[in-house]
């Protein structure tokens, strides 16, 4: 069985970024979704329950992460 994905451990300033996001909620749906899914996930959240918070699919909540295991915040923004 592959390890549970996670995202990697969060920078100072990544997190204050990830939190202001959330805080102000006022950007687009796509980034404070995707800011939820990486503030869970360094919060020791579960895929699985990180997309029932969300109500996103389990594929979507691992690729986010993934992707922002690879470009950072850049992944926050809709393709």
């Amino acid at each position: 069985m592959a390890p549970p994905v996670r995202v990697r451990r969060l920078t100072e300033q990544e997190g204050q970024k990830l939190q202001q996001i959330v805080r102000r909620g006022s950007t687009s749906s796509v980034r404070f979704r995707r800011a939820m899914m990486l503030l869970a996930s360094a919060g020791g959240s579960t895929v699985p329950v990180i997309a029932r918070l969300v109500q996103a699919d389990e594929d979507t909540v691992r690729d986010v992460i993934h992707r922002f295991n690879e470009i950072v915040l850049a992944c926050l923004n809709p393709c």
